[in-house]
């Protein structure tokens, strides 16, 4: 219960992160105990596994409603983005080769507002 606390108080924490908010919470806890209970949250599908390119596994509470995720290029930082929209919906693949098709995972790069801000400072 601590870690699935953790996960919802702190959305696209890394496993680090978490273990140091569990830690708070209950004092001392192994690494193991909190990836074992990672990967038995994602896998009944309590919590989603994150990983986007040159970043660290991270974990949101936010599961079963196919949303997708913008990233800093500069922080790291990330944030939710509902269903991608325009021409393409985000579960209409150009070609789906035979497959049914039931997620889609879309991230979208940028720079986030304070990173952009400070590099207009520069």
């Amino acid at each position: 219960m601590a870690v699935l606390s953790a996960v919802h108080s702190h959305p696209h924490a890394d496993t680090d992160s978490i273990i140091g908010v569990v830690r708070q919470n209950l004092g001392a806890v192994s690494h193991q105990a909190v990836y074992d209970v990672l990967r038995a949250l994602t896998g009944a599908g309590l919590l989603r596994k994150i990983e986007p390119q040159g970043s660290v596994a991270r974990y949101e509470a936010r599961v079963g409603d196919n949303h997708h995720h913008v990233v800093c290029r500069s922080c790291g930082a990330i944030a939710d983005v509902d269903c991608a929209v325009g021409h393409a919906p985000c579960l209409d693949a150009s070609d789906d080769h035979g497959f049914v098709i039931d997620e889609a995972e879309v991230i979208y790069w940028g720079s986030c507002p304070e990173c952009t801000t400070a590099a207009k400072s520069s």
